[in-house]
């Protein structure tokens, strides 16, 4: 599959197959977004891969804070607000996903329904984990996002499926001494992976994207 293809057809994958992938192929797919770009080349990225019993604990653990009403230690704040372009855009997928899949964000108890799924991975046999050190500028937090998108990428290019979630960073303090990840880092990101579902309802939304003159300008 060749890049163009990778960025057109990559989606956010919710259901995937039980199937493990072979650790070989996560190498590969590991390897190769380890040639992303990155200021200077400092490469400020770590990844822990889950699978099996630790990550089905994890499942677990993260189900039990949620529920006891545990607060939130998140590395990285929720927004708070959003510029109205920003707002008018997720109020869109709001919009679709209700009117696609029946599942309204807006619904705090569908968020708790939403959580406990990405706690589950979404049924992926395997699970990512993205930090580095928290002493580190916004600009090694770029370079961890340019990281996250060629991984995504060439997971597609392997046939694999991903999805971005920071619901699964919530309970960051917890989750780092449940994984035995030093407390000086900085958990960004976590990242399911497996092969997608897509016969599942929940791979049926294909979100929008906006045209490009809406955020580009050519200037000469």
């Amino acid at each position: 599959m060749n890049a163009i293809n990778c960025i057109a057809e990559r989606m956010s994958i919710r259901s995937f197959k039980e199937d493990p992938v072979p650790e070989s192929t996560l190498r590969e797919v590991l390897t190769l977004a380890g040639r992303s770009p990155s200021y200077k080349n400092s490469q400020p990225w770590e990844v822990m891969v889950l699978s099996g019993a630790r990550k089905a604990a994890l499942t677990v653990e993260m189900t039990r804070l949620l529920e006891s009403g545990a607060p939130q230690t998140p590395d990285l704040a929720d927004p708070t607000s959003w510029p109205e372009a920003e707002e008018g855009r997720i109020h869109s997928l709001y919009q679709k996903r209700k009117e696609t899949t029946g599942i309204d964000l807006a619904d705090p108890s569908v968020i708790i329904r939403a959580k406990k799924a990405n706690f589950a991975f979404y049924g992926a046999p395997h699970a990512l984990y993205l930090y580095q050190d928290n002493s580190l500028s916004l600009w090694s937090l770029f370079d961890l996002g340019l990281f996250a998108q060629t991984l995504m990428l060439a997971a597609q290019a392997h046939g694999l499926g991903t999805v971005p979630q920071a619901f699964v960073t919530d309970y960051a303090a917890e989750i780092k001494q449940f994984l035995g990840i030093p407390t000086q880092k900085r958990l960004v990101l976590g990242l399911s992976i497996g092969y997608p579902n897509m016969e599942s309802p929940a791979n049926k939304l294909k979100t929008d994207r906006s045209p490009i003159d809406d955020f580009v300008r050519f200037v000469c």
